[in-house]
């Protein structure tokens, strides 16, 4: 018979009482007011609840004024050329409206105590005279915490008002002391983008805060991945140098305004390399209004359970296109079934899951084609619940199109 130790003992107790309460918190059984899911998300639904959705307003931003940089001629610029003037005249006004958000998360010690630990930074531009800050949502994803810094050594803790984690963006909001006269970062239009134009970003990185960087936009209509595996479509590629803490940051025109928020590189070293990405500032002005108003994203879905093509799949049901979306099953009498897109019949199994075969196969939505589930969010990433949109299904090697209406996303994925 094995003897062990007092000390082998007690481990053996914390580690199994550890494990406990980790399955515990997973299953929803024990929650910690500490944790995210708790405190922290109570507040992002209070603040959600903005009264500017009343009646179904569309909540507008108050800005600062903004001087266009082209005409702040002054004895002090006269030295330096056009180009420096300009570089120099947005800085002045903008970095102050610029902050640099730090986090605090939690984690368990050997004693199973909730303890708060330092987080990451990151940045944010404030967009609202009302303390209102857009960022990334990575930059706060795991914060139950979030303070934000100000230019003039200042510090508020702010609380998350809405996230959009398809599109990697956050609105924060802190309460400046009243009489404080924020500035803010004017939006711009990142339509008529082109390759070659200059920019600026202003942020945070590695804690140096308000560093400025000057770049190009190196490419534009970039369809990136992120960590949570969504696509961005139309992504900004710039050499502007771009390095961690520089995340929710504003990329800016020559003339200060904002065009996108930096949001990943890609560095195999972990610096910048000049390959940095952002987030065009057309998606941030379509979601803004709705996170500060409703806390998230109001989004449109295909009320049917679709199945990914793979190889064994084609092969099995000997279907006539190697890539797509199979309908699975649609909702009975909803928006889909009703629009004509059919179901599958044969039950087939599949591991654990059921596949119905035999039914449409979706090949392209609302003039996106669709190769997978990414895509298909992808193509509804900016569709309304309520709106008709076109899809193109393969029916029995015959292709069809169909007006769908769709539904609530978060109500149809339930």
């Amino acid at each position: 018979m094995r003897l062990y130790s007092r000390g082998q003992v007690f481990f053996f107790c914390a580690l199994s009482g550890l494990i406990v309460v980790m399955l515990a918190v997973g299953l929803g059984i024990v929650r910690f007011p500490f944790f995210r899911g708790g405190e922290s998300r109570a507040r992002q639904t209070e603040a959600g609840a903005n009264p500017a959705q009343a009646g179904g307003e569309t909540f507008q931003l108050q800005q600062s004024a903004y001087v266009d940089p082209r005409i702040i001629k002054t004895a002090e610029l006269a030295a330096f050329s056009e180009d420096e003037r300009e570089n120099i005249a947005v800085y002045e006004q903008l970095n102050e409206a610029v902050v640099n958000i730090t986090t605090e998360t939690v984690a368990i010690n050997w004693f199973l105590e909730p303890i708060p630990q330092e987080g990451g930074s990151g940045s944010g531009s404030i967009i609202d005279t009302n303390g209102y800050v857009l960022t990334n949502n990575h930059v706060i994803e795991s914060a139950y915490k979030v303070f934000i810094n100000l230019a003039d050594g200042s510090q508020y803790e702010g609380h998350v008002v809405g996230t959009d984690p398809e599109n990697d963006l956050a609105v924060l909001k802190f309460d400046p002391p009243e009489g404080t006269e924020l500035k803010t970062v004017p939006f711009g239009d990142s339509t008529n983008l082109k390759v070659g134009q200059k920019v600026m970003a202003i942020g945070n990185p590695f804690a140096l805060e308000r560093t400025l960087t000057v770049g190009i936009v190196s490419g534009l209509g970039r369809p990136i991945q992120t960590s949570r595996q969504n696509i961005i479509r139309d992504m900004i590629q710039t050499d502007a140098s771009i390095n961690p803490g520089n995340s929710g940051g504003p990329l800016l025109d020559s003339l200060g305004r904002m065009i996108g928020i930096n949001t990943m590189i890609y560095s195999p070293s972990g610096g910048s390399v000049g390959i940095g990405f952002a987030v065009p500032v057309n998606t941030a002005k379509r979601v803004v209004s709705e996170l500060i108003q409703y806390g998230k994203v109001r989004r449109g879905w295909i009320d049917a359970s679709m199945v990914q093509l793979f190889p064994a799949l084609v092969r099995y049901a000997r279907l006539p296109v190697n890539s797509g979306l199979l309908v699975s099953r649609t909702s009975r009498g909803g928006y889909a079934e009703r629009a004509g897109l059919r179901q599958g019949v044969d039950p087939v199994r599949y591991g654990s899951s059921v596949i119905y075969v035999g039914g449409d196969i979706i090949t392209s939505v609302d003039g996106m084609k669709v190769n997978s589930l990414a895509d298909l969010y992808s193509a509804l990433e900016d569709n309304k619940p309520g709106e008709r949109i076109q899809v193109l299904v393969n029916r029995g090697g015959r292709e069809i199109q169909l007006d769908v209406t769709l539904a609530d996303r978060e109500e149809s994925l339930r």
